[in-house]
């Protein structure tokens, strides 16, 4: 024996498979949200932003000491090859001046002989009119001279021994110097075998950089070149790329600047080592700092995911509200089987019941005879009535649903239909008024649909009033169109179900509309039937005080309602 658990909401299979995409869909995406926001909290934390361009940086900066290596030793490389190695010192010192003429990059040259004891030097010739590049020039030279006679030999070897293995055939000095009135200045040499010096002799020579050279030239450069190169850890900031300055590793005024250069502190120093020692690269971005980058990053990020979170939220709401509509609707369809069910048996019953006892002969009085024969009639106008309701009702689901619209006397519609059912609403103990203008025009309108609705108004009012049973139908012009109004003293309508009762099988709270049987229907072919006709239905209503409905047709209907538009 089958049984239902009364109030059981049942889920359908369409249901529980949206209720199971749902959750396949939401579960995931929460948890990929809040794995999200912890590994966020963790980067906060550790500044792994920060670490990571911090790790650019070096990169970058390494990747600028390499170049600096090789630009150096390309400008020594052409001058090793032509550096003299004769014998006679006027010779080699002429030759110097000639080499330093075709590369003014270099300050002076140094050479020195250990087997021919010849150590000499030559500045460049175009400082030679000046007393203070004369003074510098010497005492640069001397410092080098003073050490270059005893450590030759060791050089040398160290040199040679590198060209063998192909490795670097220079080693780079330098530093800063302190001169006359406090003034610092920069000086770095570079030394070499000279190309065509003899296998066994021990043959040196030493070039001066021109710091100003370094200065203006050299290391802008260099940065030029590191700062357009397509190096993968100047990709992350493409529309801010860094900036760069040269400064001595003891100092913090920049030397040499990039022309993007703000001023500032750089975000991080990197001393060099292979070539020009006392100088060091700084990094940093313009307009900005790592901290900055870091806490935007985070900023956008954290957003970002506020903003998914919500649509996330949003998402959780309508699916929640979508479901609960779903369940609602199978409880709705429930209920509304179960009516149509009880509403279809109760007049079949009437009528059976009735036509058999007509059959077996057993009334005497003619009364009687005409008693069964109105019963009969009635439960067949409530039966054909409600399979009306719902013929209409599925073909408006279905879109099929037709209007024959024709220029109507509503005045007379009006007044035909209330006849009809004028007996019922006697019968049933209602006081009944009528109110029809004396000017309403002629309306296009369907005429059975007209009379259903106002039908369909005139039983919701029998079956929901109480003890004032008072049913009053007008119909009047106003506002440039024709009002049909059905009002009564019934059970009244919350203002929080007003716009409700027009949905689909929707029936309202109250238990005197639970307790009377309907299909939850008619109102929402009523608001079907208005809004087809280029008007509306609406309804005022105070609870326990009754309800007025009002459904309002245009007295000049649009061009789309014209002959059997749907």
């Amino acid at each position: 024996m089958k049984s239902n658990t009364p109030g059981k909401k049942h889920i359908s299979d369409r249901t529980r498979m949206l209720l199971t995409l749902e959750l396949a869909i939401i579960l995931p995406a929460a948890s990929l949200m809040f794995f999200n926001f912890w590994n966020l909290h963790n980067i906060q934390r550790g500044k792994a932003i920060e670490a990571a361009i911090q790790r650019d940086f070096a990169v970058v900066l390494k990747f600028a000491e390499k170049k600096t290596w090789m630009r150096a030793t390309d400008l020594l490389t052409p001058v090793r090859k032509d550096f003299p190695c004769v014998a006679q010192e006027s010779e080699i010192k002429w030759q110097m001046e000639e080499l330093l003429k075709a590369h003014p990059e270099f300050l002076y040259a140094i050479f020195y002989n250990k087997e021919h004891n010849i150590l000499t030097w030559r500045s460049r010739p175009s400082g030679d009119g000046d007393e203070e590049f004369r003074r510098r020039v010497a005492e640069e030279v001397a410092m080098t001279t003073k050490w270059l006679p005893s450590e030759a030999p060791e050089q040398v070897h160290k040199l040679r021994v590198a060209e063998m293995k192909e490795e670097n055939p220079f080693h780079f000095y330098g530093g800063w110097e302190e001169g006359r009135d406090d003034q610092h200045y920069y000086y770095q040499i570079g030394i070499f075998v000279p190309k065509n010096a003899p296998k066994e002799s021990t043959t040196l020579a030493v070039v001066g950089f021109d710091p100003e050279y370094l200065r203006t030239t050299f290391f802008p450069a260099v940065m030029n070149d590191v700062l357009t190169s397509k190096n993968p850890a100047l990709k992350s900031e493409e529309a801010n790329p860094p900036a760069m300055m040269v400064r001595p590793v003891r100092g913090y005024t920049p030397w040499v600047t990039s022309p993007n250069w703000d001023g500032g502190k750089a975000e991080l120093i990197w001393p060099l080592t292979e070539a020009f020692d006392g100088m060091a690269f700084g990094i940093k971005y313009r307009g900005t700092t790592v901290d900055a980058i870091g806490a935007k990053f985070l900023r956008n990020n954290y957003i970002i995911l506020g903003a998914l979170s919500l649509l996330m939220a949003g998402g959780v709401y309508m699916a929640y509200r979508n479901i609960s509509r779903e369940l609602n609707l199978a409880r709705l369809k429930s209920d509304f089987v179960a009516n149509v069910s009880h509403e279809l048996r109760t007049p079949l019953a009437l009528i059976r019941l009735y036509a058999e006892t007509l059959e077996l002969g057993r009334l005497t009085a003619k009364e009687k005879y005409q008693e069964y024969f109105r019963i009969i009639r009635e439960e067949s106008e409530r039966l054909s009535a409600l399979i009306n309701n719902i013929l209409d009702f599925s073909r408006i689901e279905a879109g099929r649903k037709e209007y024959e619209f024709k220029e109507t006397d509503l005045a007379e519609l009006v007044r035909t239909t209330l006849e009809a059912y004028r007996f019922q609403i006697e019968q049933n103990g209602f006081a009944f008024e009528e109110k029809i203008a004396a000017d309403i025009p002629p309306v296009n309108v369907d005429r059975e649909a007209i009379a259903r609705s106002l039908l369909n108004l005139v039983n919701n009012a029998l079956k929901y009033s109480k003890d004032q049973k008072y049913i009053g139908v007008s119909l009047y012009r106003a506002n440039g169109s024709v009002k049909l109004e059905v009002a009564d003293r019934g059970i009244g309508i919350a203002p929080a179900e007003q716009e409700k009762i027009f949905e689909k099988f929707y029936r309202c709270g109250d238990p005197l509309v639970h307790n009377t049987k309907g299909s939850g229907l008619g109102l929402s072919l009523v608001r079907h039937i208005a809004q087809a006709h280029g008007g509306n239905v609406s309804v005022e209503s105070v609870p326990q005080q009754g309800s007025k409905f009002i459904i309002a047709l245009p007295i000049r209907p649009s061009a789309e309602q014209g002959h059997g538009a749907a």
